[in-house]
């Protein structure tokens, strides 16, 4: 996967060396040519100097091809602005953006924006927004063979019931995150734009589970 990071400062250079330990491709927006000090030597990623929400910037970081865009710059309007921009005129699919305040999260999430405020930011959290999938577990039973963990859905499930989803899946919705609110799903519940779903499963079902999550064909399945 390819992703691309808005901002090199601690939370952008550890992104990037952690995706790219992962195996991803990565490429590093900053407008300040300094602040690519802090990527070790050894990263292979692209480094562009420019503002991260300039298309021509974006452009020359690989957008179109982009799988992740992550924006973590130090100022909340330029984050929102290029996460909208990854969005809405690239078409990423897996964007998420850094708000320093939390007042606004609620405003940006509406927009179909995944946030992390700085205040409970952690690296772990960025990841599970850009690539759910390759998370770990969120949690293991004793013998190792159920597991909780966030999937990444496609928008074609926004707006169904719960109930129809899971009988479509063949799993538990364990919880919904919602505008940083953890909800428990009654079956009227209806999946909305930026809810991060969390489902319970067998670990040889998740592979199947995640698939159908993201990607729905016309017979609902």
């Amino acid at each position: 996967m390819h992703i691309v990071i808005m901002g090199c400062g601690r939370v952008g250079s550890t992104l990037a060396h952690i995706l790219e330990d992962r195996g991803n491709t990565v490429a590093v927006i900053d407008r300040d040519p300094e602040a690519f000090r802090r990527l070790r030597p050894s990263f292979k990623g692209d480094r562009v100097t420019g503002i991260g929400f300039d298309r021509d910037v974006l452009a020359r970081a690989g957008i179109e091809r982009a799988d992740g865009f992550a924006a973590v710059s130090s100022g909340d309007n330029s984050n929102i602005i290029a996460a909208r921009v990854a969005r809405e005129t690239f078409g990423v699919s897996q964007v998420a953006a850094r708000i320093y305040d939390p007042r606004r999260a609620e405003v940006y999430e509406r927009l179909g924006i995944p946030t992390v405020a700085t205040v409970r930011w952690t690296a772990d959290q960025m990841l599970r927004k850009l690539l759910p999938e390759s998370a770990e577990p969120q949690w293991r039973d004793a013998t190792g063979k159920i597991i909780l963990t966030q999937v990444a859905v496609a928008p074609a499930w926004i707006g169904e019931p719960v109930k129809l989803v899971e009988a479509s899946v063949g799993t538990r919705i364990a919880y919904i995150d919602r505008l940083g609110e953890a909800i428990v799903p009654q079956p009227a519940t209806v999946l909305q734009h930026g809810d991060v779903v969390h489902v319970i499963a067998r670990e040889i079902d998740m592979e199947r589970v995640v698939a159908s999550f993201a990607k729905r064909d016309g017979s609902g399945h």
